[in-house]
């Protein structure tokens, strides 16, 4: 059980390190000379990336763009939270009720990258043609999986005997 343990507990650490990097990082949206994220863009001139303001506008809705920036951002919290709620709930509460709490906290924050993800899928970039998805993007989906994953795990685990 202590070996289940300690991969869960590194379940959560990766999805805590992905969710912080794709909110972070500057790479939800590239072209060969622009990197952009939910925060701002870079712009590649005379081999120098110059930090610039995301444009406004039609390509990128502000009320859309801040629900994108504060579902990520809730999902950070919500998932250091749970980790947080983990460890204390590991030797406080009694069986049958222990993992409950921290698997509401992942839950949450996979609907949070969730939502945050859906929206920049669905509002932004939709009529570039000469661009992709870049990494933070990617790895924003695949922090939702893992973070569905850790809170499912979380809520099997509250059943069994630590």
């Amino acid at each position: 059980m202590l070996i289940l343990l300690a991969a869960i507990f590194a379940l959560h650490i990766l999805c805590i390190i992905l969710l912080l990097v794709a909110t972070i990082d500057n790479a939800w949206w590239m072209t060969d000379t622009i990197a952009t994220d939910v925060w701002a863009r870079w712009v590649l001139q005379n081999g120098v990336w110059n930090y610039t303001d995301l444009p406004s506008g039609s390509h990128y809705p502000q009320d859309y763009l801040q629900a994108v920036q504060a579902s990520s951002v809730l999902a950070c919290i919500f998932s250091i939270l749970g980790i947080f709620v983990f460890v204390a709930q590991l030797f406080t509460l009694d069986k049958g009720r222990r993992f409950t709490i921290s698997g509401i906290f992942q839950f949450l924050a996979c609907l949070c990258i969730m939502i945050a993800a859906s929206i920049y899928t669905d509002r932004f970039h939709i009529d570039e043609q000469n661009g992709w998805y870049g990494h933070s993007f990617i790895l924003a989906w695949i922090a939702f999986a893992l973070t569905f994953i850790s809170s499912i795990t979380y809520f099997v685990l509250r059943k069994k005997t630590a």
